[in-house]
């Protein structure tokens, strides 16, 4: 037997790989079974590359078994194997010279360090967070014969010797027989980890982590017989394949159906109804992947939650990382579903915490630019089909398709207008409003920036907007009365992301985009000038009153240019937010009441406001405070005092 001393460093290496690299003690079992999957795959290869391997029979497999009374845990592959050299160089890896610059860099760094994986082998390590010890048996196909056993308790050596055929381990492994190769880890369980000694704890995570990995794993256990009156009647050995051992996504698109793709879907979300959609890429060159999208037909629930649940679930080479990193893909496209698979892509050391490299960018970037194009296209479709004097099944499925995604996910699109520049442009031809022309108004009715433009007025130099809380009260708004009058078409934004997303947009190609909610959003309304400062001059003394009575309640009192059957209405200054913003920064704790003042506009034509010439300074008060009010309810805001306007209205209404 050869005795192999580690260096001084490695108690502290296999320190930091426990309590440091892996975050997740389940995943050493991934490792195990990945490294057995290489084994394999390299054994593979070399059937049909090597004229030394090619009379070799190779039935892949992997098989996992476990004594639950002695604590142990085994993993057996008919790979490639090993000899002695190869355990020295591969088990042996965290002896070699570069171990103390390896400690050094993982505690100058943490975990979060590049370029560490591959370099070191300590996948296999990952196993003594669950292992006091590990014996390793194993035959090199294309060798000797010999079998080998390494064993070590991690701590200060490990010893390497030749497998006799009267140890029982030599027969238990299946190497009395001269065809055996590959590699069986045994690994003794500690105190902390017996509970890994289950069938189902193991069935679980091979079903979470190596599901998709291309071989089959066997699961070897013993299970309880039951009489018919339910007494335990004796055991039977049982053996099971407890993984897939396939990936639907890496298949050829040719080679699959839709129900084959509605049926991943439901295993891969636990959703019992087909999905809206799917968007299947491989992508090859000097990066290779494979994604696989979804789009629920329903929002998911927790869609608005801060703490959503990340949907996309990430692979290495069939190998499962992680479904919680919500960096995949960019928050407002949380709702998509799917995996990505790269054959590239760099881990960290742990192989848990993903770097942000140009790899994981590009995919990222990719595959958003993949998604967007799929939402534009079926948004085309679904606008040419509408068109169609006579419409095919197939179309009114599309249109159908088409609504069902813009109600449920027209909202968190928008957010993208904001937080992704690179695609805004492509985000503004898909997201859609409700709008004031017929187009736009009724259910299932919707308009594009793209039609707007088309419907434009000839002399019209905007596209103007309404944005609020509630869309009846949007088009009942009197904002909206002299653009109408003039024919002007105004877009209906109720969602309460639209204040922030659309003025971050500013432009749809070479059209400002103008509220009408704020003030200066009127010029083009064409009122004679004359007229107007006539008017102005004329309602001055008025104006004044009213803004003496309002006091700091508003910024300022303005005769309106926009009103035509109602007394009045509030905008907002161009330079402050709107009241929809400060709604929501008060809800976030952030800022307090009045933050801003609306700016009263007067129709001065109103009967209503004529009176307010002859009232006494009691009217003239209680009218505009009405008048405020009003407004500010049809603008969806709450009143600052319900009991005052209640008031207001009662003395007037008395008189």
């Amino acid at each position: 037997m050869a005795k192999y001393q580690f260096q001084t460093e490695v108690n502290q290496l296999l320190k930091l790989i426990i309590h440091s690299m892996y975050s997740n003690k389940d995943i050493f079992l991934r490792e195990i079974v990945s490294n057995a999957s290489d084994a394999l795959d390299k054994f593979k290869y070399l059937t049909v590359s090597d004229e030394n391997f090619k009379n070799i029979i190779f039935n892949p497999r992997i098989d996992i078994s476990f004594n639950e009374d002695k604590k142990t845990l085994t993993v057996q592959d008919c790979g490639l194997g090993m000899d002695e050299k190869d355990l020295n160089d591969n088990l042996g890896t965290i002896a070699r010279s570069g171990t103390k610059a390896f400690i050094e860099k993982l505690s100058q760094s943490g975990t979060n360090n590049s370029d560490l994986i591959g370099q070191f082998g300590v996948g296999f390590y990952s196993a003594f967070m669950a292992a006091s010890k590990i014996d390793v048996y194993t035959r090199k196909a294309g060798g000797d014969g010999t079998v080998w056993h390494w064993s070590s308790d991690g701590t200060n050596a490990y010893e390497i010797e030749e497998l006799k055929p009267e140890d029982p381990s030599y027969a238990a492994y299946g190497f009395d027989k001269s065809d055996t190769y590959g590699t069986a880890i045994e690994m003794h369980l500690n105190d902390d980890s017996k509970d890994y000694a289950s069938h189902w704890k193991i069935d679980d995570l091979i079903k979470k982590y190596s599901n998709h990995i291309a071989f089959p794993i066997y699961l070897h256990y013993t299970q309880t017989k039951y009489d018919k009156d339910g007494k335990a009647n004796g055991t039977e050995d049982k053996i099971e394949q407890c993984n897939s051992a396939s990936a639907l996504w890496k298949r050829n698109k040719s080679e699959l159906k839709k129900e084959d793709y509605n049926a991943f879907y439901k295993t891969l979300t636990h959703d019992g109804t087909d999905p809206l959609m799917y968007i299947h890429t491989h992508a090859e060159g000097t990066q290779e992947y494979t994604t696989l999208f979804y789009v629920p037909e329903a929002a998911p629930y927790d869609m608005y939650q801060a703490d959503y649940k990340s949907g996309v679930k990430l692979y290495v080479k069939r190998v499962f990382i992680t479904d919680d990193d919500k960096e995949l893909l960019p928050s407002y496209l949380r709702f998509v579903r799917g995996v990505i698979d790269s054959e590239d892509l760099p881990l960290n050391v742990s192989r848990e915490i993903l770097q942000q490299n140009r790899i994981l960018e590009n995919i990222k970037s990719q595959s958003v630019k993949k998604l967007l194009s799929e939402f534009k296209k079926l948004g085309e479709e679904a606008d040419a089909a509408s068109k169609k004097t006579e419409q095919t099944d197939d179309d009114k499925t599309v249109i159908a398709k088409w609504n069902t995604f813009v109600k449920n996910y027209n909202r968190p699109l928008k957010e993208g207008l904001y937080s992704d520049f690179a695609n805004r442009d492509e985000l503004s031809e898909i997201i859609r409003f409700k709008s004031t022309a017929g187009e736009g108004t009724g259910d299932d009715k919707w308009t594009s920036f793209a039609d707007y433009v088309q419907r434009m007025k000839t002399d019209q130099k905007y596209i103007y907007y309404i944005s609020g809380s509630d869309e009846k009260n949007l088009r009942e708004s009197p904002l909206l009365e002299a653009y109408k009058n003039k024919g002007f078409e105004v877009l209906i934004a109720p969602d309460e992301v639209d204040d922030i997303v659309i003025p971050a947009l500013a432009k749809y190609k070479d059209f400002e985009l103008k509220s009408v909610n704020r003030a200066g959003s009127d010029d083009e309304l064409n009122v004679n000038k004359e007229d107007l400062k006539k008017k102005e001059e004329e309602f001055k003394p008025v104006q004044e009153k009213i803004k003496k009575a309002l006091g700091d309640r508003v910024k300022d009192v303005v005769l309106s240019k926009r009103l035509s059957d109602s007394p009045s209405c509030i905008v907002i200054d161009e330079n402050d937010p709107s009241l929809q913003m400060e709604r929501m920064m008060r809800a976030m704790g952030q800022g307090s009441a009045n933050l801003v003042k609306p700016i009263l506009e007067i129709n001065a034509d109103h009967a209503i406001v004529k009176k307010l010439s002859q009232a006494d300074d009691t009217e003239l008060k209680n009218i505009s405070e009405v008048l405020l009010d009003q407004a500010l309810l049809l603008s969806g805001s709450e009143l600052q005092d319900p009991a005052d306007f209640v008031k207001a209205m009662n003395s007037l209404l008395s008189k």
